[in-house]
Formats: structure tokens, sequence, C-alpha cells
């Protein structure tokens, strides 16, 4: 790999980093960009080449990921979930979790009630952790 190669990997860390860290918050692809010290259309470019996946899915997929979390492990109804991971819409995130997770996000909660959960950073919650739209219902059968 080449030394700009690795400076242009580098600079793209710090996206995930921030969305992972603020994902509840607003963020868009040019305040993403600038965090990487690129223009937004080339960051897109080269997030999707490093990662697999535009900003924009990645993004989806930690809201997701944490509103089932929350929805495991809280009683809170879905619309404040919904509102508490970043989604403004309760509408796009109903569609949005379906196709990450394959159910609804009330189906879910119905599926995971009274089931031990998995210890944090155990090979069951990593296994079990959508990695793009669509996969994760077809692997676990929801």
């Amino acid at each position: 790999m080449s030394r700009e190669s690795e400076q242009v990997n580098r600079r793209l860390l710090r996206a995930p980093d921030t969305m992972d860290r603020s994902f509840a918050e607003p963020l868009d692809v040019p305040a993403l960009a600038a965090v990487a010290i690129m223009s937004p259309a080339h960051f897109i470019r080269e997030f999707r080449r490093v990662f697999g996946e535009t900003p924009h899915r990645y993004l989806q997929r930690r809201r997701v990921e944490r509103a089932m979390f929350l929805l495991r492990t809280t009683d809170a109804p879905v619309t404040e979930v919904c509102f508490a991971v970043g989604f403004t819409s309760i509408g796009t995130f109903g569609r949005t979790f379906t196709g990450i997770v394959g159910c609804s996000p009330s189906r879910y909660r119905e599926r995971v009630t009274g089931t031990p959960q998995p210890r944090s950073g155990s090979f069951v919650m990593r296994w079990g952790r959508p990695s793009t739209f669509g996969e994760a219902g077809r692997a676990s059968g929801f």
C-alpha cells in the first residue's frame, strides 16, 4: 500500500469513528467529508471503496444496531427508540429497520423478549450484527 493510500485510509477512519460516537445527531455527507478532509463526492467514493458501503448506509446500520440494543434492553416505546437513535421519522425508521433486520421493530422486540442476551463483545453478538441491508433477516430467521 502506498503512503498516499495509507493517509487517505487514515483520514477516512475518522468518519466512521464520528458516526459511531455521534450516531443520534444529525450528520450529513459534507460534515463527514470535512472530518476526512475530502470533497463530499470524493469522500463518498473512497468511503465505499474502503468500507464496502456508503456513509449513509453505514450510519443507518449503526443507528439500527443501537435501536436493536434499546429494544432488547428497555421498555421504551418504539417511537421513543426511533428518535433516540437519530431517526426523525417513524416511517423511515420502520422501513430501514425492516430492511436491515428483516422484521419490524415491534416484531423484533417480541422475538427477543425473554431470550438470554449475549455478553458485550461475545462471538454471538458479533456474528449477529447486521452487516448490510437484509442480511441479518436472512441469517437470523426474523
